[in-house]
């Protein structure tokens, strides 16, 4: 069973996705959640916290570069409880650009005993993660693997994700987007099309990073070779950059407007959207970053006119008209990231 008890969960497709790493202002202010909750025509489906670290000591579990339970995160955890009892469901991403954590939980050629030694050491930083799962109440892990790990060392760590959380828990994983086309485009190491043949069952669906030179949503192309190679569609979350600031491959509003309700249309089983990441998505800025969930609620429903205001819409660089064909429907060696700074918590940027 799932970790909290949801009283009615939203509709299973099109997925909305938001990834919230950057919680603080620059001054330490909490950057707030709850609109995305308050405000109109917003229909997210999925928050997933961002990022998840293990560190060299095994009991130094980081939520970016404080523990969990730091009293900065006070306002954060009570925040993402409202989400969850308003019926959308919180993930927590573990790793991302920083590299060590998969590294930590996978098998290594060093281990002296071989599958003993690996073990133990795999239940040595296990253990912290699992209590954070437990002591929060998440409702799955995004597997976002960025450094190499092997097949084996995977499929080991989501077999004991499910065997210790049940079937409700939601196990997700943020290729790049070009890794589920050929396992040499890859960050993870495995390769993919084996751990779908192979695990595909406990996977809910791949977060599939289309930026930063791994992928472009700014037309159809590359959504439509994933498909001809085989996955389907409702496997496949797009996943876009919220602000140029946020990465390499922001495409305009214009382009989107265009592309997200043909995919829309010609799939019925369209597997979603998600954003990287909340506190400055466009059209709104830091101002107003649930307006860029606003606008893809509107855009993956179909319709004509981006939510929000159409002037806000044309200064974020974009058109408030959708692809003006697609009628309203009512639908429940590339370079690796760069880094950029988010403002509370020091680093670099995760996914």
């Amino acid at each position: 069973m799932a970790p909290f008890p949801h009283p009615a969960l939203p509709p299973a497709l099109p997925r909305l996705i938001t990834y919230y790493q950057t919680h603080h202002t620059p001054s330490g202010k909490p950057i707030s959640i709850l609109p995305l909750l308050q405000q109109p025509g917003i229909g997210l489906t999925h928050l997933i916290l961002a990022a998840i670290h293990l560190n060299e000591d095994p009991s130094a579990i980081t939520l970016n570069d404080h523990p969990p339970a730091h009293p900065r995160f006070a306002i954060l955890w009570a925040e993402l409880r409202i989400l969850q009892a308003s019926g959308i469901r919180v993930l927590g991403m573990l790793g991302g650009a920083a590299p060590g954590t998969f590294t930590r939980l996978d098998y290594r050629d060093d281990d002296d005993d071989s599958d003993v030694a690996a073990e133990a050491r795999f239940e040595a930083y296990y253990a912290p993660l699992a209590r954070l799962v437990r002591d929060h109440a998440l409702d799955g892990l995004d597997l976002d693997v960025e450094e190499p790990m092997s097949l084996r060392g995977i499929i080991r760590l989501i077999d004991r994700l499910r065997a210790d959380f049940g079937r409700g828990f939601t196990i997700t994983l943020a290729p790049v987007a070009a890794a589920l086309l050929s396992v040499t485009h890859n960050l993870s190491g495995f390769d993919y099309e084996a751990l779908e043949v192979l695990r595909g069952r406990e996977i809910a669906w791949y977060n599939a990073q289309f930026y930063c030179g791994w992928g472009d949503c700014s037309n159809p192309a590359m959504y439509e070779m994933l498909l001809a190679k085989g996955w389907a569609p409702e496997r496949i979350v797009v996943g876009l950059v919220t602000n140029p600031a946020n990465g390499n491959g922001w495409v305009p509003w214009a382009a989107l407007a265009g592309v997200l309700p043909l995919l829309v249309a010609r799939h019925p089983r369209f597997g979603g959207v998600m954003g990287w990441e909340y506190f400055n998505g466009l059209p709104g800025g830091e101002a107003r970053p649930w307006e860029w969930a606003q606008a893809l609620t509107a855009l993956l429903r179909g319709k004509r006119a981006v939510e929000g205001s159409a002037a806000s819409v044309e200064a974020a660089g974009g058109s408030p008209e959708a692809d003006p064909d697609e009628g309203e429907k009512d639908r429940a060696a590339v370079p690796v990231p760069r880094a950029f700074e988010y403002h509370s918590d020091g680093g670099e940027q995760e996914e």
